[in-house]
């Protein structure tokens, strides 16, 4: 788990975001994310966030399902158990096309579900410092990576020039990590972080 600085804005309104989005990442600062209480049409592209692969690992997961499906029944009704039904061919292909449909959907929706769960830390259990109480409620909160090259008054400056309303400077952990809401909300790593800042 990587613990980084992070400075902080919230915004009231989407047309105060979006130009305050494209100001910074002209400046050159490297934006952690965007929390915004509903979906905002056209944020990611203001973001530079490219085009999501998810469509790709459908088709392969798709793919794994009907060469699975086709794979198992030539398999059973070929090698493993044939039998003669009515003088039928043991490999009758149109009979496989359903159970290959159904099974190629199933791998496909199933693993898509799986992979979007993972891509956006969704899994159970999965906890993520909050920068802001109110950032999926009812304001826009910017969060800025802090690096060894960045000012942090200067992010400051431009983030209040560009609208921000409250503005500050936090030490976080960026990744996400596992735990229990009735415990504490921060790993051990990031309390021990806090605790040499303060001393």
């Amino acid at each position: 788990m990587a613990v980084k600085n992070f400075v902080v804005a919230s915004f009231d309104d989407e047309a105060v975001l979006f130009p305050a989005v494209k100001k910074v990442r002209t400046a050159g600062y490297k934006i952690h994310d965007v929390y915004t209480p509903f979906p905002v049409h056209g944020l990611d592209h203001a973001m530079g966030l490219r085009e999501t692969s998810l469509h790709t690992a459908g088709f392969i997961y798709g793919i794994c399902g009907t060469t699975t499906a086709l794979s198992c029944m030539s398999w059973i009704f070929t090698s493993d158990w044939p039998l003669n039904i009515g003088g039928k061919p043991h490999f009758p292909l149109p009979a496989f096309i359903p159970i290959t449909f159904e099974l190629t959907v199933l791998f496909a929706a199933v693993g898509m579900v799986m992979t979007f769960c993972y891509l956006c830390n969704l899994m159970p259990g999965v906890k993520k410092h909050i920068f802001h109480p109110r950032q999926t409620d009812d304001l826009f909160v910017m969060a800025i990576e802090v690096t060894a090259k960045t000012n942090a008054e200067e992010v400051k400056a431009l983030l209040a020039q560009a609208g921000g309303l409250e503005i500050n400077e936090q030490r976080a952990e960026a990744g996400w990590w596992y735990g229990r809401f009735d415990q504490d909300d921060e790993p051990t790593l990031y309390k021990n972080a806090q605790t040499a800042v303060n001393a």
